[in-house]
């Protein structure tokens, strides 16, 4: 029977009828990729592919086929689909259904549509979760059943996203740790600091897919893909797995470290950014050598460009203690020659720390995280170490994941310096609580400047708080600070002009401040010894029997002559001074030691003309050989950000005799305007890896 009303008639039949939702029939789906990189700060990867930071809504556009049912908001539905890994489960929560909604969540993924005034265009927003796992995702749109694929999409994460783990609220900060493709690494000794230009290079082309590959091929994904795959969520997780697989030892990481005397492969001086090694390791595996700021740059580039902010560390005064005590022991026989020892006492170390929450360890340790992809010691039965709070490092909490007493102790650790006697015994004779942690230094934001941030780390040396802090840590190997007293004391000079190539002199000065007359054999050393403290062969030696009236004192002048340290010398620069004291009746030692670091010459660089986009530039690059003694085998290296097109220039120029200038010249290819930082490394025979930089700023 039909009813007087139509309308009421309607709603009965709306009631009962199911609802039959439009089926859009898709031409193409535009991922708006331009605009999308804008607004998530991805545009510098390039825009062949979209690359989105989660927890922040990306727009893309459906391209309806010509007669294609309009979409109609309430009416047109469908279910969006991301995977990600090679075993996509949403348990895993590596493949994720939502429909869309009226308006999108910024907790979950979530995706709202609205129809564009042309009416064959829809416009999708998709929100991703702020804890999703990162790497490559598909995007499929399910209509019924009726499935198509609409591309993939890399999802990185995200420090401008307040519920991001990696969350960084500054914006200064963010462009400094996450964007910025240049930096400083701090090398030399803690009284002579000197930066090293790096080029990070994390957007270069092929990078990103290099730091996808490395966490594809680390050991836990091999075990079980499905559970790494869901780990990568974590930045804590992801970040640990960086420094396992940023060095070779355990797996076919990036780098293999070497230290010792180097004949083949490429010495780690000779780096001047992290993309030339990240290619040869995607395209043949393990690349020879590395040492401690090369692989600490390498994990700061693979960090920046995954989304984590992460800036690179140096400690002055690095302990490196083998057996977990706290202490640095320093053993020498009764004529004061250094006997072999697990412990030791790197000039510096370098490592990064990486920004991020930890709600395994609680709110109050969130923030800068180290960590160290240096192989030293195995962690879980890998080499590898961190991520370890700053906070729990500075105040000896040492049960707080990952590794925090290998790192509290490189930075914290005292120094005990003993004598074995002619009966075995072991004799205490001197020692430090402020000779390790010295001057932690990372380059500022903003600029080229240093920055000390040993006060992260540590609290005052010698503080109450300090001391406080460290017996906590040290449990039964407490030490009683030790303050001057009177004794034999001794300090080392040094001249100004102690220049690489160079004749100089260093001064040891014994004093007396006994009420009597102290005879002793009085010994002065130089030998040679890399960054990690490893000693090389004797260049200077002298002795004397000296007898030291009270309230005086007594000189031992050594000369350093090029003759003698230029050929044991290494790349490094460095010399370890040893004074010592020795009275075999009394049982009485002293000693001091001073590494110095010997200036290198300066390259000077200049651009001949504008630098302007898609327009070659001339570089002119001179050093000034300060050897007695003619170079061979001079080369300049060159790199730098959208000026020498992803890959470093070398320029080889043969030999330069003494005093001569090392001259070259390089064509630029500026492909994109504003700041970049040109890189410059000049290598030879017996003057290596002297490093430089120039700011060059592209105009349009």
């Amino acid at each position: 029977m039909a009813l007087d009303n139509p309308d009421l008639e309607f709603a009965l039949n709306r009631s009962v009828v199911p609802l039959l939702f439009t089926v859009l029939d898709i031409e193409r789906c535009d991922l708006n990729i331009k605009s999308n990189s804008s607004s998530h700060h991805t545009e510098l990867f390039g825009e062949e592919r979209l690359l989105v930071r989660r927890g922040e809504p990306f727009i893309i556009i459906l391209h309806l086929k010509h007669g294609s049912e309009e979409f109609k908001q309430g009416e047109t539905s469908f279910t969006l689909i991301v995977e990600t890994g090679p075993l996509p489960r949403k348990e895993s929560d590596t493949k994720v259904s939502f429909s869309l909604g009226e308006s999108i969540v910024d907790t979950e993924w979530s995706a709202s549509a609205l129809n564009e005034s042309s009416g064959n265009t829809v416009s999708v927003t998709i929100n991703s979760s702020p804890n999703s796992p990162i790497g490559l995702y598909s995007l499929t749109l399910d209509q019924e059943g009726q499935k198509t694929n609409l591309g993939n999409f890399i999802l990185l994460f995200n420090a401008w996203c307040p519920r991001d783990a990696v969350y960084m609220q500054s914006e200064t900060k963010r462009q400094e740790y996450v964007l910025s493709q240049h930096g400083q690494i701090y090398k030399g000794t803690h009284k002579r600091i000197k930066g090293m230009p790096w080029n990070f290079g994390q957007f270069g082309e092929g990078i990103l897919d290099i730091c996808l590959k490395m966490l594809d091929e680390n050991p836990k994904f091999v075990f079980d893909a499905d559970k790494d795959c869901s780990a990568r969520r974590n930045p804590v997780y992801v970040t640990r797995v960086l420094s396992a697989m940023i060095n070779s030892n355990d797996d076919r990481g990036v780098l293999v470290g070497k230290w010792g005397e180097i004949s083949d492969g490429v010495h780690p001086g000779e780096w001047i950014g992290s993309g030339d090694i990240l290619r040869q390791w995607a395209e043949r595996g393990p690349v020879r050598y590395g040492q401690c700021w090369v692989f600490a740059s390498l994990a700061c580039t693979v960090s920046r460009s995954l989304g984590i902010p992460c800036r690179v560390v140096t400690n002055f005064g690095s302990a490196h203690d083998s057996d977990a005590n706290l202490l640095i022991e320093n053993l020498y026989d009764e004529d004061g020659e250094s006997l072999s020892n697990g412990d030791s006492i790197w000039n510096f170390h370098v490592w990064v720390d990486s920004w991020m929450a930890r709600p395994d360890l609680g709110s109050k340790y969130d923030g800068w995280q180290a960590s160290d992809p240096t192989p030293q010691e195995r962690s879980d039965g890998v080499f590898c170490c961190g991520p370890a709070s700053l906070r729990s490092i500075k105040e000896g909490e040492l049960t707080k994941k990952y590794d925090a007493p290998f790192i509290f102790a490189e930075v914290n650790a005292d120094v005990v310096d003993m004598v074995r006697l002619s009966n075995g015994q072991f004799v205490e004779f001197s020692g430090s609580t402020k000779s390790v942690g010295r001057f932690i230094s990372t380059k500022a934001v903003g600029s080229d400047k240093r920055r000390d941030i040993t006060h992260k780390y540590k609290y005052a040396e010698g503080s109450a708080e300090e001391r406080q802090v460290y017996e906590k840590a040290q449990h039964h190997n407490k030490l009683q600070q030790r303050g001057e007293e009177p004794g034999l004391h001794l300090k080392i000079k040094l001249s100004d002009g102690m220049i690489m190539g160079s004749d100089f002199e260093v001064y040891a000065v014994l004093t007396n401040n006994h009420m009597e007359t102290k005879t002793c054999n009085f010994l002065f050393i130089a030998k040679a010894v890399s960054y990690n403290g490893k000693l090389g062969d004797t260049c200077g030696f002298i002795s004397d029997r000296v007898e030291v009236p009270s309230g005086e004192e007594r000189r031992l002048s050594l000369k350093l002559e090029y003759d003698s340290y230029g050929s044991v010398i290494t790349s490094d620069r460095l010399i370890l001074l040893s004074a010592i004291t020795v009275d075999k009746q009394t049982i009485d030692y002293h000693k001091a030691e001073k590494t110095i670091v010997l200036d290198e010459p300066d390259i000077e660089i200049k651009l001949v003309g504008e630098a302007l986009v898609n327009q070659p530039v001339t570089a002119e690059m001179t050093l000034l050989n300060p050897l007695p003694e003619p170079l061979h085998n001079c080369s300049f290296t060159v790199e730098g950000v959208d000026l020498t097109n992803g890959k470093p220039i070398t320029v080889k120029i043969g030999e330069v005799d003494p005093e001569q200038e090392a001259k070259t010249s390089v064509e630029l290819s500026p492909t994109s305007s504003g700041s970049s930082v040109l890189l410059v490394n000049f290598d030879s025979d017996n003057l290596r890896n002297i490093k430089s930089f120039i700011n060059v700023v592209v105009m349009a």
